[in-house]
């Protein structure tokens, strides 16, 4: 085949605009309607090799497996072995979902995903005043090891790999985790699995933060340092992109601001002394994966080509494991409505598909009941055979990167790449992300971006199926997880037994040790570790830490 010099294919895009397709649209006008992403970025109607002027081979994309990564972080892809199906689940008390998980795992379920309740979330026990009416609604309790023992029993913990959402008292659920592998048998050189820890993010969009930024990065650094020495197969730090989307974000907003996080965590690990081929290939990422199916998967290319240049260029790493963003991906949450909710799992196959097209290295898909409850288990197992249908039945998985090479995505590709340098250099000029977030930067933007996309739907710029056109009036009833109330009996029951049957004395003491770690700077997770050992609660770590770090209270922006 003759490729045809670029400026040839102008001419003659040209020539088609004016003689074939001016006569279509006078015969046959386009659609009345915006053409633009879910991120409302204007698309072009046609995109050629102009639209790739200044694209290099070598430089912009590579090969699978090799500097930049553009095309993928592993050299055969799925080729090798599928991703990981890592179904996102919690309820109720820890023997509940317990159940859920041996469930999918026997249905196909290739790693496990730790959804916790809100209190636990936010360092709260269940006997807190703040976590009445909030036990187990939202995902698991887990109040101290006694409850991760349950949560995990009869899953050997060195066989299969866990991620647990979880930011502001990552470090205390990790520590529950490492004892219970203990319990086992397993040391915590065999358990592999990720811990979010993601605390710039809370401050920027989830908002379940507990301590101030600066004491807070320094429980991330001495997490960073704990693993690299003890715990190597774990993924100390999963940078969330995930949370900012669902805040409203847009995709270039979501890949700007996950990816300058990451930056600044790799800074903080340099700063506090690490080698950063010490701790850099154990950072992963999380991200959304909306609806907009080219513009995801442009977003996913784009995060892998920026930060490999990013660690070989600005922290002059050296190993090739530190230039890997390997990523989770989870489906839009937020695209999921109660109205016509059968339509959310057509919604949710495509966002999967961007994110296999992409190269996520694992998925979690949204069940269609998601907008009501808690997913029951047969929504459950229709979002699991989701990913399985994909995987067996589709075809996407046969070769790597099937759209690469594509006039649009390599020009979708490259406008992402450059939003967010643009990005990071207002972020920059602000001080870093932590001051950005001190002076609302993030918030801002973010907060933005919502009401614009809100705006469109209102405003039927933009149509949301079931939502604002296509509106049938009957209701479907779909059956709902409901939380009996007999779960917070149960909860508090137990934590009541655990406090009378454990050694409060040594608690107390071990408690008082980590708080004067923390007020010198000694690393504070073996002190943590130390005191859930003994059954110390979330709660009452996170309470010794508060009395030295205190809360943080997020300034008033307008």
């Amino acid at each position: 085949m003759v490729t045809k010099e670029k400026s040839d294919v102008s001419q003659q895009k040209r020539e088609w605009e004016k003689n074939t397709l001016k006569k279509t649209l006078e015969k046959s006008p386009e659609r009345r309607e915006r053409f633009i992403t879910t991120s409302s970025r204007p698309i072009a109607r046609l995109y050629s090799p102009t639209d790739m002027a200044n694209l290099d081979y070598d430089r912009d994309l590579g090969f699978p497996g090799e500097y930049p990564y553009t095309r993928g972080v592993y050299p055969t892809m799925y080729r090798g072995r599928f991703w990981t199906m890592r179904m996102f689940a919690g309820f109720g008390t820890a023997e509940q979902t317990n159940a859920r998980y041996r469930y999918l795992l026997e249905q196909g379920q290739t790693g496990l995903s730790v959804a916790f309740h809100l209190p636990t979330i936010q360092g709260l026990d269940s006997d807190d005043p703040m976590s009445t009416g909030e036990i187990g609604v939202c995902g698991v309790a887990i109040d101290s090891l006694a409850d991760m023992e349950i949560l995990f029993s009869q899953i050997p913990l060195n066989k299969v790999t866990t991620s647990m959402t979880i930011n502001a008292p990552a470090a205390v659920l990790l520590c529950f985790y490492i004892a219970a592998a203990e319990k086992q048998g397993v040391s915590s050189t065999q358990i592999g699995g990720t811990i979010q820890n993601d605390i710039l993010k809370e401050y920027q969009a989830q908002k379940t933060w507990i301590f101030p930024p600066d004491p807070s990065m320094r429980i991330i650094t001495n997490t960073l340092e704990y693993c690299t020495k003890n715990v190597p197969r774990w993924n100390t730090i999963s940078i969330s992109g995930y949370h900012i989307r669902e805040a409203g974000s847009t995709a270039v907003q979501e890949l700007a601001f996950t990816l300058a996080n990451g930056l600044a965590y790799v800074k903080a690990g340099v700063d506090a002394g690490l080698k950063v081929d010490d701790f850099a290939p154990r950072l992963s990422f999380f991200f959304d994966s909306h609806l907009d199916l080219f513009e995801e998967v442009a977003k996913f290319r784009a995060a892998r080509r920026i930060w490999a240049r990013e660690m070989h260029e600005r922290f002059n790493a050296k190993s090739p494991r530190s230039y890997l963003l390997r990523f989770h991906t989870q489906t839009a949450g937020v695209s999921l409505t109660a109205q016509q909710p059968e339509n959310n799992i057509i919604r949710t196959t495509i966002q999967a598909l961007a994110a296999v097209l992409g190269g996520t290295q694992s998925l979690h898909t949204n069940s269609m009941d998601e907008a009501w409850a808690l997913p029951t288990e047969k929504a459950a197992t229709i979002a699991l055979r989701t990913q399985q249908i994909l995987a067996h039945e589709s075809g996407v998985a046969n070769t790597i990167d099937p759209l690469g090479g594509s006039y649009f995505i390599e020009s979708l590709t490259n406008e992402m790449e450059e939003e967010t340098y643009k990005y990071f250099d207002r972020i920059d000029k602000l001080g870093g992300v932590v001051e950005a977030i001190k002076k609302g930067f993030f918030q801002r933007e973010i907060a933005d971006a919502a009401f614009r996309y809100q705006r469109e739907i209102e405003e039927k710029e933009r149509t949301i199926v079931g939502v604002n056109d296509y509106i049938t009036d009957d209701m479907l009833e779909i059956p709902v997880l409901k939380i009996d109330p007999e779960v917070e009996r149960t909860q508090l029951a137990r934590l009541r037994k655990t406090r009378k049957t454990r050694n409060n004395k040594k608690v107390d003491q071990l408690l008082s040790r980590l708080q004067k770690a923390a007020e010198g700077t000694e690393n504070m997770l073996p002190h943590i570790l130390a005191a859930v050992r003994e059954y110390a609660t979330v709660g009452e770590v996170c309470n010794a830490l508060r009395e030295v770090f205190g809360e943080y209270q997020e300034p008033i922006i307008f």
